[in-house]
């Protein structure tokens, strides 16, 4: 039986390793960590039942994704589905809501309706569509070239100086730029405007679901099958340099796929110069800063209806926004940061002790930056929902110098597993039609550093596997791993 190693065991090294364990090879994971899942990690950070999830916490991307509906993972983990995919409190105990509910959402936006369900109805309602072209990374055409033209349209006109000219109100100019600000780029931008409406229409069509417990429900849910299927998992093996690791033969069809930075691609020791070059060229970008809170009640928002969505995007105004996100590409951070806050306790009681609760916030900084995110993010918070601060029974900062110890993949604490940039969006980490195979035999690049990029969907590790298996002359695996 040949053999597949797979080095990391975020939701792309388990993509990877439960399609080639069900394709007949014998798989082993190696995770650095001393538990599975990587980014997908749920622990209590803080105090003893207060479950934190390590990196992500909502997954818009889980269920549209297609390696994950032909795996069954809506089957195998129990979600929960907000009526509310995500919110934004303004000043003044105002706040815009996205509803999944579309109507609602663009009604109660007032002179902006129509503008809102001219952006969002046809995206969201081609949602596969959506999915399907920002995740072809141009390999190949859309399957929908129409849906592909309309958001193609869509990013030239939100990526751009025009998006000043799309809303009437500052409700919705502010809904839709939290969102956009998930990328951690320039805005407004191109890369930016591709990744917030992405989310946007998911909002609006699936929703913005999580697990009930916490992300590692995903990586459970991986491992029972892969372990169904043969393979093994080995936590806190650190590998750092290829040329020592015992992979196998490649001579033999053996494999290696890594979920990592592809800077460890760059210790084989049959890495053409070539290619290296190309994966020194591959750039990462801004960083994340994050706070774990332990609180002793939910957190008192201003708006209640605020109270009631898992997701909330802290920042103020548009323009506050803009300020917050470009700041942090000239290497500095507001006084009044954009802030990303998930309190999944509101809709998940098994998250937090009865009647109290957990909140996951993070800021963006620059590469490597050393910065305690607390008392930013505290104060924040508290502009909006006055008395959070007394709240907070414990914390739990993790900067973005540390999350690399934590998450080898998180150089410099970059999260989306290098710059989210429209250049290497086609080029990731390398321009090909298959830049998940490397030059060296048997290697493949399985991580969020390759096509289709960050969000937890295991399309990268996916297509790394289809990969395999299209090299050793088994495409018909392909339409057979999941029937």
């Amino acid at each position: 039986m040949t053999r597949a190693t797979i080095i990391g065991s975020g939701p792309n090294g388990l993509a990877a390793a439960v399609s080639l364990a069900r394709g007949g090879y014998e798989v082993r994971v190696l995770e650095a960590a001393d538990s599975i899942g990587g980014g997908i990690r749920t622990t209590e950070a803080t105090l003893p039942g207060f479950a934190h999830d390590v990196c992500s916490a909502v997954h818009p991307a889980a269920l549209a994704s297609p390696f994950f509906q032909a795996f069954g993972l809506a089957e195998r983990v129990d979600w929960i589905t907000p009526e509310i995919s995500y919110a934004h409190p303004l000043d003044g105990g105002r706040a815009a809501i996205a509803w999944r509910d579309i109507e609602r959402t663009a009604k109660d936006l007032g002179a902006d309706e129509r503008s809102w369900l001219a952006l969002l109805r046809p995206l969201s309602s081609h949602i596969d569509g959506v999915v399907d072209f920002t995740g072809n990374q141009m390999v190949r055409l859309p399957h929908e070239p129409v849906t592909a033209m309309r958001f193609a349209m869509r990013m030239l006109e939100h990526g751009t100086p025009l998006a000043r000219r799309a809303f009437r109100t500052p409700e919705a100019a502010a809904l839709l730029s939290g969102v956009f600000a998930h990328a951690n780029t320039p805005q407004p931008s191109l890369a930016g405007a591709a990744a917030g409406l992405l989310l946007a229409a998911q909002g609006h069509a699936g929703g913005w679901m999580y697990p009930r417990g916490g992300a590692q429900r995903i990586a459970d849910a991986l491992v029972t099958d892969l372990e169904a299927h043969g393979g093994t998992v080995e936590t806190g093996v650190h590998v750092r340099d290829l040329a020592s690791l015992d992979w196998g033969d490649p001579n033999h069809g053996d494999v290696l796929l890594l979920n990592s930075s592809p800077r460890l691609a760059l210790t084989h020791p049959d890495t053409p110069a070539s290619y290296a070059r190309a994966l020194r060229r591959y750039r990462y970008g801004p960083a994340a800063a994050k706070v774990d809170f332990a609180l002793d009640g939910p957190v008192p928002w201003l708006d209640a209806q605020v109270a009631q969505s898992p997701t909330v995007h802290v920042g103020g105004t548009r323009e506050e926004i803009w300020a917050s996100e470009n700041a942090v590409m000239a290497g500095r951070v507001c006084a009044r940061p954009y802030v990303l806050a998930v309190q999944p306790s509101v809709l998940d009681g098994s998250r937090a002790p009865a009647g109290k609760a957990v909140l996951w916030a993070y800021v963006h900084v620059p590469f490597g930056s050393d910065l305690d995110a607390t008392d930013l993010i505290t104060a924040q918070i508290e502009r909006f929902a006055p008395g959070f601060r007394d709240l907070i029974l414990a914390t739990h900062s993790v900067p973005a110098s540390d999350r690399e110890a934590i998450n080898p993949s998180e150089i410099g604490g970059d999260v989306l597993g290098g710059a989210f940039t429209i250049p290497q969006a086609l080029a990731r980490p390398v321009l090909s039609t298959h830049p998940w195979r490397t030059p060296m035999r048997g290697v493949y690049l399985a991580s969020a550093s390759t096509p289709p990029g960050p969000g937890v969907n295991g399309m990268a590790g996916w297509h790394a596997a289809r990969t395999v298996l299209e090299d050793a002359g088994r495409p018909s695996m392909l339409t057979e791993l999941f029937a």
